[in-house]
């Protein structure tokens, strides 16, 4: 296991260690001097990353998604941490191992696999449970359902992150229909397994997460709208209202025309959903930030997918002194 991690770096320091490229591009200050900038990452996260000198050889050398060994300094600048490089090469094959630099669910993947199964085996609704069975089940898709993470950066940004925000959400989905008994769980349970089902060709994620060219160009929503509105037309007898409620699941679950959603969530269960999706993400990112180990014992690093840091709130309720007798 390599050492330090990204989040390791807290102060000034000389570090020797392994980075995988981000970003990779040549930069000039206002007073016209070039310099190497670098986003370098591992699985804790990234750092960015300065080379003032020396630097023409390396730039040609090193490209996005390549491994490097580097020495440099940790400087603080800002409050967060930055790396002045001293020396940079392509690391070896045999110097690197993947578990450093992809972060991965906590969770057992085949369990959560299972339990979608379950999930998608109690749809009542037997056009539903045809429709999410045939993709989830798809051998050419299941795999990789299993593997991609939920996002770049917001939330469920690690391998196996959809699988775990898609179990999730179908957790929330059945215990929301036994308080709202107008709910049709159906839909609910058909939209958590599908809804990101785009993500599988959006994102890549064999060494760091990124998006695909087509990702970049369409964006997850299309995407799976495609992927199952083929699915659907491929089920004969599909009724097709039960359809057009589908694909409005799908395209309005950002809630939000500024959120990327082509349109607002229309029907009561669409609604619901885009409030369960939204939940779930944020609480991912509220557990990220606070696990992180990054800022201090009282407060979390600053999260950017929230915009704000975190009252560690079981370390500040034990700060607080017992009663006094006088006040009991």
């Amino acid at each position: 296991m390599k050492t330090p991690f990204v989040t390791d770096l807290g102060s000034e320091q000389i570090i020797t260690t392994f980075f995988l490229v981000h970003e990779k591009e040549i930069r000039n200050t206002r007073e016209g001097k070039s310099y190497l900038r670098l986003e370098l990452g591992d699985r804790s996260g990234t750092i960015e990353a300065r080379m003032w000198d020396l630097f023409e050889t390396i730039a040609k050398d090193i490209n996005r998604d390549d491994f490097v060994k580097v020495q440099a300094r940790v400087e603080i600048y800002r409050n967060k941490p930055q790396l002045a490089l001293q020396q940079v090469r392509r690391a070896k094959p045999e110097e690197i191992d993947l578990v450093d630099f992809l972060p991965h669910t906590k969770e057992d993947v085949d369990k959560l696999y299972e339990r979608l199964l379950e999930y998608a085996g109690a749809i009542r609704n037997p056009w539903l449970k045809i429709l999410v069975a045939g993709i989830i089940t798809d051998p050419q898709i299941a795999p990789r359902y299993k593997r991609a993470p939920a996002a770049k950066v917001m939330h469920h940004a690690f391998i196996g992150g959809l699988l775990e925000h898609v179990v999730g959400l179908c957790a929330l989905a059945q215990l929301l229909a036994t308080q709202y008994a107008e709910l049709d769980v159906d839909l609910l349970l058909t939209a958590a397994m599908l809804h990101d089902v785009g993500k599988l060709d959006e994102l890549c994620y064999e060494r760091a997460i990124g998006y695909t060219t087509e990702g970049q160009l369409l964006g997850h929503i299309v995407m799976e709208l495609e992927t199952v509105s083929k699915a659907v037309d491929s089920i004969p007898g599909f009724p097709a209202p039960l359809k057009t409620v589908v694909q409005h699941m799908l395209i309005s679950h950002h809630g939000q025309y500024e959120f990327g959603s082509p349109k607002l969530p229309m029907i009561r269960e669409a609604m619901v959903f885009h409030y369960m999706d939204d939940l779930d993400s944020k609480m991912a990112a509220v557990r990220a930030a606070l696990g992180s180990g990054a800022g201090d014992d009282q407060w979390s690093a600053y999260s950017t997918a929230l915009g704000r840091k975190f009252l560690r709130l079981e370390e500040f309720l034990r700060q607080n002194p017992e009663l006094s007798e006088e006040c009991k």
